[in-house]
């Protein structure tokens, strides 16, 4: 997959100003930022829930020191 460069940035920016108009960036790039920080706290979310379950599944084991 080849990388996408500043040419290409640009083209796809340009785009985006023709199809939603100058005035809806700011309001896309909020939203966009919103969602991002909400998938990052429902990833953090989740691995704090795995570690805990293993965790807890680790002190559940019977004791083998005989």
């Amino acid at each position: 997959m080849p990388n996408i460069g500043w040419q290409e940035l640009l083209i796809v920016l340009f785009i985006v100003v023709i199809i939603f108009g100058a005035g809806k960036l700011p309001e896309i790039g909020r939203g966009l930022g919103q969602s991002i920080r909400e998938f990052r706290q429902a990833a953090r979310e989740a691995q704090e829930a795995q570690a805990q379950q293993a965790e807890q599944a680790q002190s559940n084991l019977p004791d083998k020191t005989a």
